[in-house]
């Protein structure tokens, strides 16, 4: 397991294919962080599938419906843009083609994709457990998805 330096900028990821830790980036984007902490602390993301994930791009989750279209009762995120590349491990923001419209979806890059730099708002990188990331069935949706069975701040952890 990764060192974890700052546990309050730190998010533990159970999933179905086994542990994610996520460091959290609030130096390039402070609200997403603040977010998706809150997401994490309010529960929302227990039990949410991934439902889109495509070999060599990404894995998305985040949506409480399953499909792709839901979103948290808070209201859309003003876009964080930054010029933090999209490579393998790095976490950013799902929104629509409105820039400001990234709520609770967010992604999990699994190979480059700087075409999506400065278009999506990176707000943390994978330090452990991108083996089961790797492990997430595929599908646009999957036929039998993974989940995240849990998502914990690391500072909320016994």
């Amino acid at each position: 397991m990764a060192a974890i330096k700052d546990p309050e900028n730190t998010l533990i990821v159970e999933t179905s294919k086994g542990n994610v830790t996520i460091e959290l980036r609030p130096d390039l984007a402070p609200k997403h962080v603040e977010r998706i902490k809150q997401l994490a602390r309010e529960k929302f993301y227990d039990g949410i599938p991934f439902h889109r994930v495509i070999e060599g791009f990404m894995a998305q989750t985040g949506c409480p419906d399953g499909r792709g279209t839901g979103s948290s009762k808070h209201p859309n995120l003003p876009a964080e843009f930054n010029a933090e590349p999209h490579v393998r491990g790095i976490c950013s923001m799902a929104r629509s083609s409105m820039p400001n419209s990234a709520n609770s979806q967010f992604f999990i890059v699994f190979d480059d994709a700087k075409f999506l730099d400065r278009q999506y708002t990176v707000w943390g990188k994978v330090i452990d457990g991108m083996e089961a990331v790797d492990q997430l069935a595929r599908g646009e949706p999957p036929r039998s998805p993974d989940k995240m069975i849990s998502v914990r701040v690391a500072a909320d952890v016994a």
